[in-house]
């Protein structure tokens, strides 16, 4: 990817309205930088701007535009910059100046270590975690769906791209099996959540953890807490999606507000719905429900993507094989899961 430098002098030179304009700590300059996969440098009205071509034009002529808006506004707030954002239809303009992702720019960082994208469609999914507001991971266990959606998570808490965590997930025994469980509704709903919590451990250390949660910084909460809320400036991780219902799904979806990034995550060879119930799974319908919509990214792992142990793949694969015979042999069989389309 070619990088392109730029230089921007925004007049009037008015403090007032470069301080609006770059807002509280950067974080409007931090916003657009993330969306557009810009870096952008500033002494005074003075801007110098580096990326890929198509962004840079982009982030120039965002950046004069909103220095515009501060004229007549005290403040500029991040939901008017995501609109800004939006109105520039940044995705199809990010698209257009991104080529294959590769190389040192994927590294995500984390407290304690770096983390490596491994293969190009682990890449490509950290690439678009970055770009996008919603993002679907959607393969078999060990291809790092989960894994690098905390990652990401981290990252941008971490730069202040994002003010909290929020990890979700959909507790299917959560009828009277888990009224049993000892313990307050935290410790009840630890098992269903135990991955996130070893991921973020093991980038952030257990007692950074341990703060973060009882600051509330980092929130842990099943998917029927989230009905009502508005998710601001939040970087929200919905794990084993495949068991969400539909209403679920839908319900989840809306709850995403300004600034806010959310990954979703799910196997849907692995749905633990109740049989004969009539459920179908939330995942399989909204992969084909917004296969269109704009704005939203959708990475589709396969098991030559599985990262643990080899036999993992080879079991994964197996287990595929089995199921395409058994949906050859009785087509009924497909249509507890929905399976008319997968998104893409």
């Amino acid at each position: 990817m070619v990088a392109l430098t730029t230089s921007l002098n925004l007049e009037p030179n008015d403090s007032r309205r470069l301080a609006s304009l770059c807002g509280p700590f950067d974080q409007n300059l931090k916003h657009l930088e993330k969306r557009l996969g810009i870096n952008i440098r500033n002494r005074g009205n003075e801007f110098q701007i580096t990326g890929p071509e198509h962004a840079v034009q982009a982030g120039s002529a965002l950046l004069s535009q909103l220095y515009v808006e501060t004229r007549d506004a005290n403040t500029l707030d991040p939901d008017t910059v995501h609109l800004f954002l939006q109105e520039a239809g940044v995705e199809d303009l990010v698209a257009r100046s991104q080529s294959d992702v590769q190389g040192e720019g994927d590294v995500v960082t984390t407290r304690r270590k770096p983390i490596k994208p491994r293969g190009a469609n682990q890449m490509r999914y950290v690439e678009r975690i970055r770009q996008y507001d919603i993002n679907f991971g959607v393969g078999p266990a060990g291809t790092g769906k989960t894994y690098l959606g905390v990652a990401c998570a981290v990252e941008a808490m971490e730069s202040k791209v994002v003010s909290r965590i929020l990890l979700v997930r959909p507790a299917v025994e959560a009828g009277e099996k888990l009224g049993f469980l000892p313990g307050d509704l935290s410790q009840k709903i630890d098992p269903y959540l135990r991955p996130l919590y070893d991921a973020l451990y093991e980038m952030l250390g257990v007692e950074r953890v341990n703060k973060y949660i009882e600051r509330n910084v980092i929130e842990v909460a099943p998917l029927a807490f989230m009905r009502g809320r508005t998710l601001n400036n939040s970087f929200i991780i919905l794990d084993e999606a495949q068991n969400t219902t539909l209403e679920q799904m839908k319900m989840f979806l809306t709850r995403i507000g300004f600034g806010s990034t959310a990954v979703i995550t799910g196997d849907i060879t692995q749905i633990d719905l109740p049989v004969g119930g009539g459920q179908r799974s939330g995942l399989i319908h909204v992969l084909r429900v917004l296969e269109h919509v704009k704005g939203l990214s959708f990475t589709h792992f396969e098991p030559k993507d599985v990262v643990r142990h080899p036999l993992v793949q080879r079991i994964v694969e197996a287990y595929a094989r089995e199921d395409a015979l058994r949906s050859s042999r009785n087509p009924d069989l497909g249509q507890r899961s929905d399976v008319g389309g997968s998104g893409s």
